[in-house]
């Protein structure tokens, strides 16, 4: 009996190495993306750094679970989750300057940096669920179904979330209104 014992814990810590393993490949693959859309959320690096830190852990624990699915969408759910725990928990964002922006980020133009800060600052203005579907529709990419899906939403209040959320960042970025532009 005892060689039975030794051999099912030899296929746990095979097992464990295997998912750990993969977990790495993913994590890999997945961080820039996670901590662009972090940022995006906080406006923050360094909060964004711990974001996408929290992220990864949850869905290592969760691993065979996400795995099983779409991991990135499992870890971009735990993300925008995490966000709002950190809004309840704080309820004010400060934003960063536009000179600590993280590589990659900043234009080599002043017109530009500008231009991100003020779409930083007006997605600040949204409430956190809208600012979620608008990051995770529009600067990410994602299909209505796709951010529905990782939200937890239905594909309608995808929509009428970014359509609101659209109509708020035109009036605070001084762009043509819905009516205006169908003139």
């Amino acid at each position: 009996m005892e060689d039975s014992g030794e051999h099912v814990d030899v296929l746990a810590v095979g097992s464990e190495r295997i998912r750990t393993g993969e977990f790495e490949v993913f994590a890999a693959e997945a961080a820039p993306a996670l901590a662009r859309t972090a940022w995006l959320l906080t406006g923050d690096v360094r909060q964004a750094e711990e974001l996408v830190q929290q992220a990864l852990i949850r869905t290592y624990l969760a691993w065979p679970r996400a795995r099983s699915r779409d991991p990135l969408a499992y870890a971009r759910r735990t993300l925008a989750n995490l966000r709002i725990d950190t809004w309840r928990a704080r309820r004010r964002e400060v934003l960063t300057a536009p000179a600590q922006l993280p590589d990659g980020v900043v234009a080599s133009s002043a017109e530009r940096v500008a231009e991100r800060d003020q779409l930083v600052r007006a997605l600040a203005l949204l409430s956190a669920r809208t600012r979620r579907v608008v990051v995770l529709r529009y600067l990410e990419g994602l299909s209505e179904r796709e951010v529905a899906d990782d939200l937890g939403v239905s594909l309608g209040t995808v929509k009428s979330t970014a359509s609101r959320g659209l109509a708020q960042l035109r009036a605070a970025l001084g762009g043509p209104s819905v009516e205006e532009g169908s003139r």
